[in-house]
């Protein structure tokens, strides 16, 4: 094996200024940085200072400019209503910048804030852009997310136009966001000048004029405008982070930063060149859609699609197969959730069998942990590389990955390869001690955290230093727990707060989960620790069985609490493990742990913001009533 991997990372973290000024000289600016990095205000670091540049620029304009203009730069399809459209770079841009003009005409201007509240469609994509385009300061928020975490959001960025649409579609049912938007608004002590809303075909709702206006009003009277020039440490975006409570954390990123960063994983992570075919089954209310969706593939020229569907139920559990076989996709970047999805409904992979998936290359899993189980099942039936990696809404790009563009690296299953260039990775146990190759601790980043990553909270500079980096003296605190090994592969095993203790012995849920996800009967599983006054803490598992499965629940529970015993030993106290017909997850695919958690101790707790099905809990509850954990604690 080449040293190119090795040699690449030691020089981003013993000279970071060097490598990210290589890096800066791939992105268009109207003035080139001088000063890459400030350090003099730690631990607010600035990257590329003197800079000026424009993030639509960098996503639409250079590439006409560069005579690729008639190149697909966004495909949407949306099995959901059948309907498909494809944006070359030129009309892209040409709708981008009429809808800059637009929101120009309603008294938009450079630094100020729109949110943007849309389902998966193409005018979504448009909104972001044209926000970048014009300098003003984006904030996406779910589409169908509760109308007070809505209103929250206008309330801490002092949003000055809301962009919606009349509604989105999930399997089976219709969200109307309009009654979502009206209580948002009326619940918000910051007063909107402005909704636009987007109409969509043959669900037309009401507007109340002068407030409200249609999308297609706004545009008929709009000019096209060109970009504005911006300071590299200005604001691209604002990203509320999924299930805060009180006041929301507004993760922003700069400009400048983020357009270098991700511009350079295209490659370097994803192995993907200018004009492939990219596909990250996200959502653009997530950091996922957000980089991986939108921004990413077009400062680096691909082509993007963007899904309104599911990974089943849109029709079947083929659909992500049928989408990498109708646009030739080389590369997908999904949730291991929809993975576990697909595999519950077709274990043996025979929708794959009707598809092409000759073009794809690879398959990048990111967001939860990827089971060893789930990452074998796929590579088995798929033949691709997949490709665990682990990043988070404040880093907006990987921390850990195999960095297939560099050098591909052996997998090792549970693990989520080796840190990426540009992060100093450290374990840092209870004792403030860095810990030794496989010693469990907390997951720490030695400081400055590279390009494209968050240099602060909105308006909350002091919450974003004490929350984050003053636990550990020069590092950043990820709040995830694990350990490097010997050949300096991450293995992120839970959350901080999914650390159990059990009679003094710490214990990771993910460890537990990973054995767990090794029944052949078992598709996807949760791992909690409960309160118990002898122990502290008693792991229980949760389990939801692949389809068609015949084997009684009895025997499952019992082989899977032998396994346990078996691969981690009788120290876990692992006597609990209850079949279940679903998990409560966020929209993003996230299993609430936490929250069952609550459940099972019988303590109060808030319905989380961002579930996908609330109907869940109440289940959960009825099962643990009903196997006497609920009795128990």
């Amino acid at each position: 094996m080449s040293n190119k991997f090795k040699d690449l990372y030691k020089k981003s973290i013993e000279n970071p200024e060097i490598f990210w000024q290589e890096a800066s000289k791939d992105i268009f600016w109207f003035k080139e940085p001088t000063k890459i990095l400030n350090k003099s205000n730690a631990p607010f670091y600035k990257w590329f200072e003197d800079g000026v540049t424009n993030t639509c620029y960098n996503a639409l304009d250079i590439h006409i400019d560069q005579g690729n203009g008639k190149r697909t730069a966004l495909i949407y399809d949306s099995p959901i209503t059948g309907n498909k459209s494809k944006f070359t770079y030129e009309e892209l841009k040409l709708k981008v910048s009429r809808f800059g003009g637009a929101l120009k005409n309603q008294g938009v201007k450079k630094g100020d804030r729109v949110i943007i509240y849309m389902p998966m469609i193409p005018e979504a994509v448009i909104a972001m852009l044209a926000c970048a385009r014009i300098g003003a300061i984006h904030s996406v928020v779910f589409g169908g997310f509760a109308s007070n975490e809505l209103a929250s959001r206008i309330d801490d960025s002092k949003a000055k136009i809301l962009i919606t649409a009349s509604c989105g579609f999930e399997p089976g049912r219709t969200v109307e966001y309009k009654p979502l938007v009206d209580e948002a608004v009326k619940q918000a002590t910051h007063k909107i000048d402005k909704m636009i809303l987007f109409q969509r075909p043959n669900h037309e709702v009401k507007l109340n004029a002068p407030k409200e206006i249609s999308w297609d009003e706004v545009v008929a009277n709009a000019i096209e405008i060109d970009c504005v020039e911006m300071n590299s440490n200005d604001f691209a975006y604002i990203l509320y982070t999924s299930g805060t409570t009180g006041t929301p954390k507004g993760i922003v990123r700069d400009i400048g930063g983020h357009i270098v960063a991700l511009k350079w994983t295209m490659k370097n992570i994803y192995n993907i060149n200018e004009g492939d075919i990219w596909w990250s089954a996200s959502d653009i209310g997530w950091i996922v859609g957000h980089s991986y969706i939108v921004y990413a593939p077009l400062f680096k020229g691909c082509t993007t699609v963007l899904f309104e569907g599911k990974p089943v139920g849109t029709p079947d559990a083929g659909a992500f197969w049928k989408i990498i076989s109708d646009y030739k996709v080389k590369s997908l970047f999904t949730a291991p959730t929809a993975f576990r999805a697909i595999k519950k409904e077709d274990p043996e992979g025979k929708f794959i069998s009707k598809y092409d998936l000759s073009k794809f290359e690879s398959l990048f899993l990111a967001g939860e942990r990827a089971d060893p189980d789930t990452i074998k099942w796929a590579e088995n039936l798929l033949k691709v590389p997949v490709i665990d990696h682990w990043w988070q809404t404040e880093t907006s790009w990987a921390i850990s990955s195999n960095c297939t563009g560099i050098e591909m690296m052996k997998t090792k299953y549970g693990s989520a390869c080796k840190a990426v260039p540009g992060y100093d990775v450290k374990i840092i146990k209870s004792d403030k001690t860095i810990a030794k190759p496989n010693e469990m601790g907390d997951i720490v980043v030695k400081l400055p955290l590279p390009p494209g990553t968050f240099p602060t909270l909105w308006n909350a500079d002091k919450r974003y230093k004490e929350n984050y980096m003053s636990n550990y003296e020069g590092y950043y605190q990820t709040y995830d727990a694990g350990h490097i090994d010997e050949d300096g592969y991450i293995w992120i095993m839970s959350r901080t707060d999914d650390i159990i203790n059990v009679a003094g012995h710490r214990l990771s849920t993910g460890a537990i989960e990973e054995v767990l996800s090794e029944h052949q009967s078992v598709a996807e599983c949760a791992v909690l620790g409960i309160a118990d006054k002898l122990k502290g803490q008693l792991p229980i598992g949760l389990i939801v069985l692949k389809a068609g499965v015949e084997k009684d629940n009895e025997t499952i529970s019992r082989e899977c609490i032998q396994m346990v015993r078996d691969k981690i030993g009788p120290v876990a106290a692992f006597k609990i493990a209850i079949v279940i017909k679903r998990l409560p997850k966020t929209r993003s695919g996230k299993i609430l742990r936490g929250t069952i958690r609550k459940i099972a101790d019988n303590v109060e707790y808030k319905m989380p913001p961002t579930i996908d099905d609330p109907l869940i809990l109440d289940e959960i509850k009825d099962d643990l009533i009903k196997n006497n954990i609920l009795k128990s604690v």
